[in-house]
């Protein structure tokens, strides 16, 4: 599931034609796509663009209605020691 889900991402993204409900935009250059595991769990990928590829910044299982503060936090650390 997950393999097959940032595949897609990767191949459609230059073409544009990724988008909701697969991939959400979280703003300033970051992303997240949802994939859907068995027993109705749903993981989470972030990830920005970084030299034209790209950048998988942090995973984790979701298990409530809003992105954990602590996740996109770490998220965007990595993402601004990428620009560095």
């Amino acid at each position: 599931m997950l393999g097959s889900d940032l595949q897609l991402v990767q191949l459609g993204w230059k073409e544009g034609l990724i988008g909701e409900p697969l991939v959400k935009s979280l703003k300033d250059g970051l992303f997240e796509i949802r994939i859907s595991l068995p027993s109705r769990r749903t993981a989470r990928m972030l990830f920005c663009i970084y030299e034209a590829s790209i950048a998988l910044l942090h995973g984790f299982i979701k298990k409530t209605q809003n992105t954990p503060i602590d996740a996109l936090k770490l998220a965007r650390k990595r993402q601004r020691s990428l620009k560095q």
